[in-house]
């Protein structure tokens, strides 16, 4: 976490939180930044693999690994 992530928006979010005045509202504040997290979380995976040519295969997914050990039963 060293450089700033250019897509955080301080001022947007200190606006959220103030307008989450009851439980339901933060919870919703909360899970909107799990969300944004993990988005940005999947495109930084998904640049850093495209540069290195390593991609994703469908044999490493976890689907996949699932449906394979179910068929192997």
């Amino acid at each position: 976490m060293g450089k700033v992530d250019a897509a955080y928006n301080f001022d947007r979010y200190r606006r959220l939180l103030a307008e989450a005045t009851d439980e339901s509202k933060r919870l919703a504040f909360i899970q909107l930044l799990i969300e944004e997290k993990a988005r940005d979380r999947l495109a930084e995976h998904t640049q850093r693999a495209g540069r290195s040519g390593a991609g994703l295969r469908a044999e490493s997914s976890p689907r996949h690994t699932m449906l394979t050990e179910k068929s192997a039963r």
